[in-house]
This record gives structure tokens, C-alpha cells and sequence, in this order.
């Protein structure tokens, strides 16, 4: 059957990506931009916010192990979709919460998906859905910059230890 591409934008691409690496069926991720005006734009760019592409990854999986549906609730359960061009401190278009399309069968599904997922909260669910732009890769130091680094997540903890 072949391997499909998913491309999700959850805020920032580092700890997405670093959820996605770990899922059984994905046989690649690549973290990079997508959704904006400028071709092949730099993470400073990107950051500018004036090119309005939002940090993504791009997920290779096999269907036949995983399926989109399994992708679209890692997704889900990675960032709080209720949160407008932001996740966290993270503010910004870049780090919109965003599902790019590469089928009519992965719409469907996505929109299936947020209808379900838009149920299980009291705030709106801002989620776009869209067809998937072109995808441009970021700069070689952000691809798996958590697994690079030995870390696990990009979320600091900062409650008390007791």
C-alpha cells in the first residue's frame, strides 16, 4: 500500500514532532513551515509573523500499521485546540492549531474528528482545516531538535517540587 503523509500544526514543532517519532506506523517526521505567501521562508521569518505560515510536521506513516484516525487523536491530545494562534507562552500565527489535508478521505476524517473533539470541550475548538500547501522544510538544526538534545518534551514544568 505504500506510506501516506499526514501535516499537523500544534504550536511549536519541536515537541509535535518528538510525539509523532514515538508512534508505531510513522516511518518519518520532518518539522518545517506551511499555509504562508513566501516560498522556502527561514524560522525568522516565520517568526516575524508576516508570512503567515504555521509550524508543522509533516508525518510519513505506513496505513497499513497506523491509521489516519490514530494520527488525528495524537494530534489532538498534543495541544489545547481551543487556543487562537497560540499554544502556551508560544504566541503568534506560526503556532496555530492546524490540519492540512493531503485527500478528500483525510478531510472527512479531520472534520469527523473536530466534531468529536469539539464535544469534549466547553470552549470553541479553533482548529482550521485546510487543503495542504506546499511544505517547507526548516533549517536542518530544527529537525529533531528534542531527540538531538536528549530531551522529551519542550514543555517546561514549572510547579513547585515538595
Amino acid at each position: 500500500m505504500g506510506s501516506e503523509k499526514a501535516t499537523f500544526g500544534a504550536g511549536c514543532f519541536w515537541g509535535v514532532e518528538a510525539e509523532f517519532r514515538r508512534i508505531e506506523g510513522v516511518t518519518e517526521t520532518a518539522v518545517g513551515y506551511a499555509g504562508g505567501s513566501k516560498a522556502n521562508p527561514t524560522y525568522e521569518e516565520v517568526c516575524s509573523d508576516r508570512t503567515g505560515h504555521a509550524e508543522v510536521v509533516e508525518v510519513t506513516f505506513d496505513p497499513g500499521r497506523i491509521s489516519y484516525q490514530d494520527l488525528l487523536e495524537v494530534f489532538w491530545r498534543s495541544h489545547d485546540p481551543t487556543q487562537l494562534n497560540r499554544q502556551g507562552p508560544d504566541i503568534g500565527t506560526q503556532y496555530r492549531s492546524v490540519i492540512f489535508v493531503h485527500s478528500p478521505e483525510q478531510r472527512t476524517a479531520a472534520e469527523v474528528s473536530k466534531g468529536a473533539v469539539a464535544q469534549r470541550h466547553t470552549r470553541e475548538v479553533v482548529t482550521q482545516i485546510e487543503d495542504a500547501p506546499p511544505f517547507w522544510p526548516a533549517e536542518d538544526y530544527h529537525q529533531r531538535y528534542l531527540e538531538k538534545r536528549g530531551l522529551a518534551s519542550c514543555t517546561v514544568d514549572l510547579s513547585e517540587k515538595v
